[in-house]
């Protein structure tokens, strides 16, 4: 069964939303939802959240729909859960351990798990209270005097030197993603984040031409994928997917996942993708540049991806056209089922390279043919002019292809590069 407690505030159109998400979490975890209950709040019960006459109510509810857990849509605190369990008579979850458990459910590689477990630890701890209250203190006496010491407190102490142990691991991760992304600092790098099931699996395929697992259901992918993508005209950037967003995403959980979420930060463009057909899509796009905010996310540059605007008729994408060109960042339209529906963002994806892109002056010898078709290779020539045996270029190049050619015998550059463009 499923509880909603919309607080103040709260229009109808998002209590509804809110728990159709709910029902989309509960069926990614595997669970069948045989009842759902939604209840609007003013404030939190201490005990309950939802007040003791609530409870009673859902007693009945639980024992007409013979259902077996009960999964609020808010996080409760410990004693609320431990005192709804005894309520209830059934065993309660809430919106945080509900996520992480999917997140179990989900991962796939070692660095996923590593992260998980740390999460789950740290939601556990402040909780094993409410595991243990079968358990008594031993007392004190003949043959028992000592440390006093229960199941509770071992195990707690189990579980800090496992968080430690977990965060020495991730640390370590963390350090290794750093020493990658120094090897392809010459890449153009794209992070792609947003609101989970938006499209960003999708978009990287479409964009790559690859394979990617891909499914129809919330947090269908944990694990970063990079790709590299041919962006057309010479040009190419490497695209790493990122974790998805959700509304109140636990903080266990984005801590955990901060080396991988990282990768995204360090990008010189991060694509937020919205799914523009969704008709909350404002609230999610808050959502996730809130957890942006909290992660104290500076990306170099960003991008706002309006994700699925094949479901969008001309008039709806022409207001919106007008709205997001006075409200956001940066944007474009895309689709990943469109015919040519990913152009326009890979046309955005070359103008954000050539913007890195300084422009020169050079003279080269005639003769270095290496040198010239160099130029060509990596950059982009905006005149050319033959003057016996030099030819005089002006050319918009990458820093790195700037440094090589600096290097070359005969190469003159005739003027310092224009400041490279940053937004």
């Amino acid at each position: 069964m499923l509880l909603s407690v919309p607080g103040p505030g709260t229009s109808r159109e998002q209590a509804r939303d809110h728990l159709g998400e709910l029902v989309s979490l509960t069926d990614t975890a595997g669970a069948l939802v045989v009842a759902t209950v939604e209840q609007q709040i003013r404030s939190p019960h201490s005990a309950y959240y939802i007040g003791t006459g609530k409870a009673e109510e859902l007693r009945s509810v639980i024992a007409d729909s013979d259902a077996s857990l009960v999964i609020f849509d808010e996080d409760l605190t410990p004693v609320q859960g431990q005192k709804l369990e005894q309520a209830l008579g059934v065993r309660v979850m809430d919106r945080t351990e509900l996520i992480i458990d999917i997140f179990a459910l989900r991962a796939r590689t070692a660095e996923a798990k590593t992260q998980v477990e740390l999460a789950q630890l740290q939601y556990l701890m402040p909780r094993l209270t409410r595991m243990w209250n079968h358990l008594s203190r031993i007392r004190g006496g003949i043959g028992l005097r000592g440390p006093g010491e229960t199941q509770l407190e071992t195990d707690r102490r189990t579980i800090r030197r496992k968080i430690r142990d977990l965060k020495r691991r991730l640390e370590k991760v963390a350090r290794q993603r750093e020493t990658e992304r120094k090897g392809r600092a010459g890449e153009f790098r794209v992070g792609l984040v947003g609101y989970t099931n938006a499209g960003k699996s999708s978009i990287l395929a479409g964009l790559s031409g690859t394979d990617l697992f891909i499914e129809d259901r919330l947090f269908a992918t944990l694990d970063p994928a990079t790709r590299a993508v041919d962006l057309g005209e010479g040009f190419q950037a490497l695209v790493t997917d990122t974790v998805g967003f959700i509304r109140k995403l636990p903080h266990h959980l984005v801590a955990s996942f901060g080396a991988t979420l990282e990768e995204a930060n360090e990008a010189d463009l991060l694509c937020h993708v919205v799914d523009v057909s969704h008709r909350l899509w404002e609230e999610q796009y808050e959502v996730v540049e809130g957890v942006l905010a909290d992660l104290n996310f500076n990306p170099k540059r960003r991008l706002i991806v309006f994700n699925k605007a094949d479901r969008l008729t001309h008039a709806e994408e022409a207001a919106l056209e007008q709205r997001a060109a006075a409200l956001l960042d940066a944007h474009v339209f895309a689709s990943t089922v469109e015919s040519g529906g990913l152009e326009r963002l890979r046309t955005k994806l070359r103008e954000a390279i050539r913007e890195r892109w300084s422009i020169v002056a050079l003279t080269v010898p005639a003769i270095e043919g290496g040198v010239l078709a160099e130029i060509y290779r990596e950059g982009e020539v905006v005149s050319r002019e033959e003057r016996g045996a030099l030819i005089q270029l002006t050319a918009r190049l990458p820093v790195e292809a700037l440094g090589r050619l600096k290097a070359r015998n005969g190469v003159v550059i005739l003027e310092a590069p224009v400041a490279t463009r940053t937004a």
